[in-house]
């Protein structure tokens, strides 16, 4: 069996430790395992799978030999070191949205695009995370009944603000009384010209605005979505939330589908036969997705199918996943099996 030189830039992180444990725990075929890091982690020994590993500098001569390159620490690190890596012949997997959007970077999942991976230059985009498990549910019900708008509301993890907004979220949570006046410096971002305490609240903006009132996550959404399904007659609105959760993401998404006569059991069938797809759909028995129990999950879980009272091809579901997993690393991972056993350059 061929084996592969991996590395994975911005180890140190959630994302980038979970990249790591899904690499091993899925037996990936790799040959070593280099993880990257700023220079302030350089020689700091991580333990993962039974063994050791001794974190680096990320710097361009790290990509030597390397043959899939994960990215995960920020935007302007890809934006320098991507390219690096590329030029000494590696493929990278970017998890930021550095190149999302650039006409000659694949932007995939796995389930729904594999074929986009036949086009890469050296370089493939991993989707935002909201933006993944809402195109792994819609996936089969697109490629059997069409799709022609997609509404969605999200309930964001906080945890996709990283490891400051988690230790925010607990450290507020335990201030009922003040929770007016707790102090907060993480969200709704933490570069933004005011901040707000998550703990017991609801914060309607992730990301900055613009000026047609939308944030650049729910453009995210709007835009990924359409290059994923390749389709931009498809329309698209988000909305983008962030609760006071600390992993799993959840979203409210309405469809209008193409196809008239449709029932909520025929949907529901399509949609349990989707890949990596669990239907959780069982009102009678409160059986439905929760981001508690999707934590540390890898499928996507998709509940709450009922047909619109209103609208003869509208539908309403409810999808939730773990954020750092399918939503990141997991997809990351499941790029890279899609690339390994192809020709020269893993392309």
């Amino acid at each position: 069996m061929q084996t592969y030189n991996v590395a994975i830039v911005g180890a140190t992180g959630a994302v980038g430790a979970k990249i790591l444990d899904k690499l091993l725990e899925r037996s990936f075929p790799y040959r070593s395992i280099r993880l990257l890091a700023s220079s302030r982690s350089s020689g700091t020994v991580i333990q993962a799978g039974g063994r050791l590993f001794t974190i680096e500098e990320a710097k361009p001569e790290s990509f030597k030999d390397i043959d899939i390159a994960f990215f995960s620490a920020g935007g302007s690190i890809s934006e320098k070191l991507a390219p690096e890596a590329v030029k000494r012949g590696a493929v990278v997997i970017d998890n930021t949205s550095a190149f999302r959007m650039d006409a000659d970077v694949p932007l995939v999942v796995p389930e729904v695009n594999a074929d986009a991976l036949e086009n890469h230059k050296g370089l493939i985009a991993n989707p935002n995370c909201s933006t993944i498990q809402m195109a792994a549910a819609l996936h089969p019900v697109n490629k059997a009944y069409g799709l022609d708008r997609i509404l969605v509301s999200t309930y964001q993890a906080v945890s996709g603000a990283g490891s400051d907004a988690i230790l925010e979220l607990k450290s507020q949570s335990g201030q009922f009384d003040s929770r007016a006046r707790n102090s907060a410096s993480q969200l709704p971002s933490a570069g933004a010209k005011r901040h707000y305490p998550i703990a017991f609240n609801a914060i309607p903006q992730i990301d900055v605005f613009d000026e047609k009132g939308y944030t650049k996550e729910e453009w995210k959404m709007i835009n990924e979505t359409k290059k994923i399904f390749g389709d931009n007659s498809i329309s698209v609105s988000a909305t983008c939330v962030r609760l006071p959760v600390v992993t799993g993401h959840s979203e409210s998404v309405y469809i209008e589908i193409q196809e008239e006569g449709v029932t909520a059991e025929e949907l529901r069938r399509t949609i349990a036969g989707g890949q990596g797809i669990t239907v959780q759909d069982d009102p009678e028995k409160q059986h439905y997705p929760m981001p508690l129990f999707a934590e540390n999950e890898d499928n996507v879980f998709v509940g709450r199918i009922r047909k619109d009272p209103d609208h003869p091809r509208g539908f309403h579901l409810w999808i939730v996943a773990d954020n750092l997993l399918k939503g990141a690393a997991l997809n990351s991972v499941q790029i890279a099996e899609k690339l390994i056993g192809r020709p020269p350059r893993l392309s």
